[in-house]
């Protein structure tokens, strides 16, 4: 089975070495065809503690690290330029 990924931008990263992913889900309503916007948060472990709020991601699942962090942080795509 393929390890998923997802790409989302970090909205916290106050914990050591773990951050928070929100990841954006848009799809049409199946009755109206507006397009809806779900947000998932995700708590991702970042061993560097490399990534800042505002930072974009691509986080992949792992094995259980803790209680709720099932995901990895696999590379920076973008970083945030506030400081």
């Amino acid at each position: 089975m393929a390890t998923k990924e997802r790409v989302g931008t970090v909205v916290s990263d106050k914990m050591d070495k773990t951050v928070v992913v929100a990841v954006e889900n848009r799809f049409p309503h199946p009755i109206y065809q507006k397009t809806v916007s779900r947000t998932k948060r995700y708590k991702a472990h970042d061993e560097e503690n490399a990534c800042k709020v505002g930072d974009r991601v691509r986080i992949t699942e792992t094995r259980p690290l803790s209680r709720t962090k099932r995901w990895a942080v696999a590379e920076v795509l973008n970083t945030s330029s506030a400081t």
